[in-house]
């Protein structure tokens, strides 16, 4: 092998754990405010697509940021990058999949899934950009 294949295998090397850890990181986002949602709805025994009381709306929704935000934190902390992209991915993907939601509930409500576009996937770029800010010191 001459020097610039080897370097050729070498950048490949070290791209293939770095994108593993990236989408590592995006899936254990998800995961932690996936699996969170989840729980609460079938906690509280309510139907994430049926209208709610305001007082349920709020709670559930300020729960949703702070999942959100820790599952920004840890995409960005297990991605391990420098800059946002595990976190954008995150977001985007957390944002697609609520207004497919929205989309879906044509006809019933679409609180959720609503609060979820306009607060939950900004609370996960902020929980990604605390950690990026912290890691660098």
């Amino acid at each position: 092998m001459d020097e610039r294949t080897c370097t050729m295998e070498s950048e490949r090397q070290t791209r293939e754990p770095a994108l593993g850890r990236a989408i590592t990181g995006v899936f254990a986002g998800y995961l932690i405010f996936g699996v969170s949602a989840i729980a609460l709805f079938q906690i509280t025994k309510h139907d994430p697509h049926a209208p709610a009381s305001t007082a349920f709306m709020v709670a559930s929704t300020a729960y949703g940021v702070v999942f959100a935000f820790i599952g920004g934190y840890v995409a960005q902390m297990v991605g391990a990058r420098r800059d946002l992209r595990v976190t954008f991915a995150l977001a985007i993907l957390l944002a697609v999949i609520a207004a497919v939601s929205a989309v879906s509930a044509a006809g019933t409500s679409a609180w959720s899934a609503v609060s979820a576009l306009m607060l939950m996937a900004p609370a996960v770029v902020l929980g990604g950009v605390l950690r990026a800010r912290t890691s660098r010191r």
